[in-house]
């Protein structure tokens, strides 16, 4: 499952946090990365320059959700 997440993902998608911490946020998807214990996280950079880290399964991007 979290190799389907990394696939449907990929730098520079807009995308929007549907889940989670900043549930409502959105952005340019930058920095996916896979941890150790294979959960999928990446890093949302909003528009005016905030980052933030979120797990891969709480985004959706335009074509759908990620995950």
């Amino acid at each position: 499952m979290n190799a389907k997440a990394k696939g449907a993902l990929k730098d520079g998608l807009q995308c929007e946090v549907v889940g989670g911490t900043h549930k409502g946020k959105s952005g340019t998807v930058r920095d996916i990365h896979t941890s150790k214990t294979g959960h999928v996280t990446i890093t949302v950079v909003q528009a005016n320059g905030d980052r933030f880290k979120t797990l891969a399964r709480n985004v959706a991007t335009r074509g759908g959700r990620a995950s």
